[in-house]
């Protein structure tokens, strides 16, 4: 890549009164969408190859406006602190607590760039997309209560949980969350696990500092550019037709490497490529919606996020747990999530987006999902058909004086489920966050959901990883300039772990007590 631009001539004119442009311009690096995966690739290749010609192109009008967006997504940092689905039971009753651990460990790679980011004043502000909060698993029953015990034993061996403390007195508990114990009569044991260094994200915000970063440093960011194909030309390269939605007319550009970030609308891309790797892959969208309190007060009483336990037979995702945020400056509180169902990848997509992503090469993995997951199927007609008072029922379980009045929902963003063939069969639904990409390397799409974002540093350094091998030895000092534990464990190296956790604690103006002490 030398980071020249070109161009060559092609017929212009007028079809179906869109204007095709008659030039097509070449660049280095092209990514697609300007959600917070892209903006982490872009700040990478920044750091590591200054000189490269970036381009990115967005369908909406600014960056985070989908899957980023504030009301899109939890804002959890997902470091497995509280989330029981990353913690699970063996036959043997012992807890596998290797997701955490996993999880964890690349939460800690996210903290370690964003504070190099501000240590090197390209981007300020830190408290505005992120902030300290404690992070609470909550459980009902003696069933629960044991596990929850046990989940805590395991994971306060390893450095990462350091400070998670349990309780299962009553009296602490309503200091830890006064909403949830308030007006409770039952009976049944309910105990806690809570630690002091979880955080509250606000990708919406970080998105849009990093594209901020971005464009001041030469990045060509194209807002209203929806892209409408993508080929591979003769040369390797990938040709991508853009319209232009507010000028009317098409665009064609080309360029060596090609990042598909757009969140659900990513697998459509990624099949148009027509890459191996893109077949007997599929995608089923699921939505989300919360309950949002509208009662200052209420909000007032609550400081923490508190995740519950997936009832039985529900998907990973559909976890309960009553959040408190930080969107735009003012606190908020939120609970869910709700699954809704719509056969839009986007919440701005197409009706036909479900139906059109059905490929002769993936159909029959996509009715084997169907074939396989009836549960799901169950769970989705249930939710659906949800009314007010039934959502306000799920909600009282946490807070049994919740008020019809006080609680309105919202439609949160819509998550792309990836199906694909496993060595468990075909038609395996993931959970989860994956990369796929070319075996020559030139392009690469991130498909999935949660935990996402939190992990979008390591996520977009595997990209680094897949498509860039070659490169790797003379980037990788500089990568651990950005992230000093790249290559390593943290887990396994405590007194690092300590230090990193310590340091970006304070860069990123997170509290005092969010640092780990022997």
């Amino acid at each position: 890549m030398n980071g020249d631009l070109s161009g060559r001539a092609k017929n212009s004119g007028d079809k179906d009164g869109v204007f095709m442009s008659s030039m097509q311009t070449r660049t280095d690096v092209i990514l697609i969408g300007a959600g917070i995966m892209s903006a982490t690739l872009g700040s990478l290749f920044k750091e590591l190859v200054p000189e490269w010609n970036i381009k990115v192109f967005e369908k909406l009008g600014s960056a985070g406006e989908e899957s980023s967006n504030e009301w899109n997504n939890a804002g959890t940092g997902h470091a497995a602190l509280c989330e029981l689905n990353y913690t699970t039971e063996k036959e043997d009753g012992t807890i596998d607590i290797s997701k955490a651990v996993n999880v964890n460990e690349q939460f800690q790679i996210s903290r370690q760039f964003w504070a190099h980011l501000v240590n090197k004043g390209l981007i300020q502000n830190p408290g505005d997309f992120i902030r300290s909060i404690p992070h609470m698993s909550m459980v009902q029953g003696e069933k629960n209560v044991d596990f929850l015990k046990r989940r805590l034993e395991a994971l306060t061996k390893n450095p990462l949980f350091d400070g998670m403390v349990l309780s299962d007195d009553a009296e602490q508990l309503r200091e830890w969350f006064p909403l949830i114990m308030e007006g409770r009569t039952s009976e049944e044991p309910i105990a806690a696990t809570k630690i002091d260094s979880g955080t509250d994200v606000n990708f919406g915000s970080l998105t849009r500092m990093l594209f901020d970063h971005l464009t001041t440093n030469g990045v060509e960011v194209n807002y209203q550019h929806s892209v409408e194909d993508v080929k591979r030309l003769e040369n390797g390269h990938w040709e991508v037709k853009v319209k232009d939605l507010s000028a009317n007319k098409i665009e064609t550009h080309t360029a060596p490497f090609l990042f598909i970030g757009g969140g659900g609308g990513s697998l459509p891309l990624l099949q148009k490529t027509g890459i191996p790797e893109s077949r007997q892959i599929g995608g089923f969208p699921v939505s989300g919606l919360f309950l949002v309190c509208k009662n200052r007060d209420v909000v007032e009483q609550h400081h923490a996020k508190v995740y519950g336990k997936a009832k039985v037979g529900a998907p990973p995702m559909s976890v309960p747990h009553l959040d408190t945020r930080f969107i735009n400056g003012r606190k908020e509180l939120l609970f869910g999530p709700f699954a809704g169902f719509t056969p839009k990848f986007l919440k701005t997509g197409s009706n036909l987006d479900l139906i059109r992503s059905v490929k002769p090469n993936n159909l029959v993995t996509m009715l084997a999902a169907g074939a396989k997951e009836m549960s799901l199927t169950k769970y989705l007609i249930e939710q659906v058909l949800l009314s007010h008072d039934k959502r306000m029922d799920e909600l009282r379980e946490f807070i049994p004086s919740a008020k019809n009045e006080d609680w309105e929902i919202v439609v949160a963003g819509q998550r792309v489920q990836v199906i694909k063939d496993t060595p468990q069969g075909k038609g395996t639904l993931q959970f989860g966050t994956e990369v796929v990409s070319a075996e020559d390397g030139s392009v690469a799409a991130l498909l999935g959901a949660s935990p996402g974002a939190s992990t979008a540093v390591h996520v977009m350094l595997k990209v680094l990883e897949q498509c860039f091998p070659q490169r790797m030895p003379e980037w990788e000092e500089k990568i651990k300039e950005m992230v000093p534990s790249y290559g390593l464990k943290l887990s396994e190296h405590p007194d690092l772990f300590k230090t990193i956790h310590e340091s970006t604690a304070v860069t990123l103006g997170l509290e005092e007590k969010d640092m780990v002490h022997n």
